[in-house]
């Protein structure tokens, strides 16, 4: 059956990076591995940034050789820079997202960039895959970070964040995705601006949302996409993560409230919601001090789950 809505797993990657405890490598192997079986398309594994930054996230190289070992996944990972690229197309990731943020101060603190240089990095990079051969090249996907406010500068106009994005198509990547790095996104926001891209972009030029729950409306927010059409939604095993450079901004979607929204309302994600539960006994061994988040795995699946998901997919059809 084909999947209505992608779910990314991003955990390994935004989860893991924002915890102060490293999770050993075989345990993170353990974790796609169980997440891919339970039917999970894309996971994002990790990010080829400097071990010494991230020491988290220092396995980077070793989880994508894994996970390309798993057949029909799609293996994503962020990159910062040219070199995080370079590295993402030797390990034989199959696509790499380069965060822009579209607050020109929080650039500058998390990648130590202004826009400038960011627009010179990306360039550098667009230049740098010109040489992969098609078959090895990976799908380069420039995320607008802090799309909708920043905890440092505040406002974002919705204006910069189209025309930054109109700017990057032109350049050449193949998509843009939109990030409420902070939580601070509403869904009439997110509609204002996801329409502005594709009026200015096309709508094949942005089809994902990374989303945070920090106020509370990452669901809603993730209801809006699917509503207006965006095929694809970030999110993370028990809600981990957050980033690091944007004081206040934790929590990602929790995965598991995700699948059951969408599959409740009759739409596949193709994630057997039970299966990617018991995912979260293998984080929780290796990281016994994080705390994971959900009202669907604390409440339980109800009873009727199925009677539901059927009935809503039968009225979908008429």
């Amino acid at each position: 059956m084909p999947i209505d809505i992608e779910i990314s797993e991003v955990g390994p990657r935004d989860g893991l990076q924002s915890l102060s405890d490293i999770m050993p490598t075989e345990a993170k192997m353990a974790w796609i591995k169980a997440q891919h079986e339970a039917g999970t398309p894309e996971i994002e594994v990790g990010s080829f940034v400097p071990p010494k930054l991230l020491p988290q996230l220092a396995d980077t190289p070793e989880l994508v050789a894994f996970a390309t070992k798993l057949e029909g996944l799609t293996v994503a990972a962020l990159v910062p820079n040219l070199r995080g690229l370079e590295g993402a197309v030797a390990s034989g990731a199959h696509k790499v997202s380069l965060p822009f943020s579209m607050s020109e101060t929080h650039s500058l603190r998390n990648l130590k960039k202004d826009h400038t240089q960011m627009r010179e990095e990306i360039q550098r990079c667009l230049s740098y895959l010109e040489t992969i051969p098609v078959d090895r090249r990976p799908k380069f996907e420039v995320g607008l970070a802090t799309a909708f406010g920043c905890t440092i500068e505040g406002d974002v106009p919705e204006s910069r964040v189209i025309a930054i994005a109109e700017e990057l198509v032109r350049m050449g990547v193949d998509e843009v995705g939109l990030s409420d790095t902070t939580g601070m996104g509403n869904p009439a926001q997110l509609k204002r601006v996801a329409t502005g891209i594709w009026e200015h972009c096309g709508r094949d030029k942005l089809t994902g949302v990374h989303l945070h729950n920090t106020r509370g409306q990452g669901l809603a927010n993730a209801l809006m996409a699917v509503e207006i059409g965006i095929h694809t939604i970030d999110s993370s095993l028990g809600g981990i993560g957050g980033c690091p450079w944007a004081p206040g901004a934790s929590g990602n979607i929790v995965t598991e409230d995700l699948v059951f929204l969408l599959e409740s309302m009759g739409l596949n994600t193709g994630i057997d919601l039970e299966a990617l539960i018991a995912v979260r006994d293998i984080v929780s061994a290796a990281l016994p001090n994080a705390e994971l988040y959900g009202f669907t795995p604390a409440a339980g699946i109800p009873l009727h789950y199925e009677v539901a998901r059927r009935t809503s997919k039968e009225a979908l059809s008429e």
